[in-house]
């Protein structure tokens, strides 16, 4: 490419931005995780096809929470859904040309979302009618799936006439996702459940969507706070951490909440009612290097919610620090080490367990939860001086949390090696007894 054709201003913008965004689309902790979609046409219609469109969801610690996803594309013809199952279109659209059969939907960018639970068998098929919410795959696998039937007509009927949707869309439940051009894949092959005979279907097409936090929310959406035993200072969350906003907009903490507008109403982009702090965040998590021992350490974790307007329903925290390669125990919270290079064993998820503290209830007097670690000492690298007891990166739900300023960790009292307070003890306590013998 002769890139002297291009205004020298012009082209180094979009080069900046597109080099950047894909940055931050690329999570390192996670470097394989996006969100598959996969259509595969079981079998050909008189005027189309009808095919089974299912979502995997590969990302390890970020989930689809309620009102669920949201999924749309535009037709590259004139086609239109006759018929769904497991799922539904958003608007029917104008279907005023068809008199005797008419269509689910006819818009040229139709818009699907999953069906309730408690829906008519007729309706469901498998992984379907969960209200879109779809777990992580490090979390539960085989609830990271979600899918839906449709038949779609006058858009041809054998694999040289039809034509692949295009302009994907995806909501999770807010923003974030951007997805590829659908792209022609080998047919899937299926087993019979006997496992003697392989069938596959007539053609099969993936879409792939990756999340970025820069496209999904303009401030971050938690923040971090510290504290230890050896430091009476308390390092909060940083001062607008998550965006400043107007007192209008957010509740304070001593109001009669019964009385609010909107409270309890999550919305489809899933926009907060925050408790009135001067980090304006939704969630709060708070590392406290809880007690030394001989041979281990042991810290609390508590996430606070101060989002009125949404229970966090099979959350995940994520966090990176050196020890957690020799992490010994955890109460109360489930966990597993995230392993995305051999190289590092820095990292972990935690998330709650099911039907005890799988869910983070709304801001009030139930809305946080805690954990603690037992942690081994690794001789070579332990230390409480400089920060290095706390938390490199932090991440609820997948996104990032602001830490604060690592000049504001909290440290030992005089930058003091360790155990030099004990250590000064004991030689005041032995003097102190020489001098009494004396005497």
């Amino acid at each position: 490419m002769d890139f002297d054709r291009f205004p020298s201003p012009f082209f180094s913008a979009v080069f900046f931005i597109l080099i950047f965004s894909h940055a931050e689309a690329y999570d390192y902790l996670d470097p394989n995780g996006n969100i598959t979609l996969k259509w595969d046409v079981i079998s050909w219609t008189p005027d189309g096809y009808v095919a089974v469109v299912t979502m995997n969801n590969f990302q390890m610690y970020r989930q689809i929470m309620s009102p669920g996803w949201t999924l749309g594309w535009t037709w590259a013809k004139k086609e239109v859904i006759w018929s769904m199952v497991g799922a539904q279109a958003t608007d029917q659209g104008d279907c005023s040309k068809f008199r005797m059969n008419v269509p689910h939907c006819c818009k040229k960018n139709p818009t699907v979302v999953d069906m309730l639970p408690g829906v008519p068998y007729n309706q469901q098929i498998a992984n379907c009618c969960k209200g879109g919410v779809v777990s992580s795959w490090g979390q539960d696998p085989s609830a990271a799936v979600s899918s839906f039937q449709l038949s779609v007509g006058r858009s041809g009927a054998t694999n040289k006439t039809v034509r692949l949707p295009k302009n994907f869309t995806l909501l999770g439940p807010g923003l974030g996702y951007t997805c590829s051009p659908a792209k022609i894949v080998p047919p899937t092959i299926f087993l019979t459940p006997d496992g003697r005979r392989k069938t596959q279907v007539m053609m099969t097409w993936n879409v792939t969507c990756t999340y970025s936090l820069m496209l999904a929310s303009r401030n971050p959406t938690c923040c971090v706070s510290m504290s230890s035993f050896y430091n009476s200072t308390i390092t909060p969350c940083r001062t607008c951490a998550c965006g400043c906003q107007n007192n209008r907009t957010c509740v304070p903490s001593d109001s009669k909440i019964q009385s609010v507008v909107g409270l309890s109403t999550p919305r489809k982009d899933n926009t907060p009612l925050v408790q009135c702090t001067k980090h304006n965040c939704p969630i709060r998590v708070h590392w406290h290097v809880k007690l030394n021992y001989k041979e281990y350490w042991r810290v609390k974790i508590s996430i606070t919610n101060f989002n009125y307007r949404l229970n966090y329903t099979q959350w995940t925290l994520v966090a990176q620090h050196p020890n957690l390669n020799n992490i010994t125990q955890v109460f109360s919270f489930a966990y597993k080490p995230l392993l995305p290079y051999i190289s590092a064993n820095d990292s972990g998820m935690f998330y709650g367990m099911k039907f005890f503290n799988d869910i983070l209830m709304e801001a009030g007097p139930d809305g946080n939860i805690q954990t603690e670690l037992i942690l081994k000492k690794d001789k070579n690298t332990f230390t409480f001086d400089k920060g290095w007891a706390f938390p490199r990166k932090v991440y609820f739900n997948g996104d990032e949390c602001m830490m604060p300023l690592p000049e504001d960790y909290p440290n030992l009292p005089n930058s003091a090696p360790e155990n030099v307070i004990g250590l000064s003890f004991l030689i005041s306590a032995f003097l102190l007894l020489e001098l009494l013998a004396f005497w």
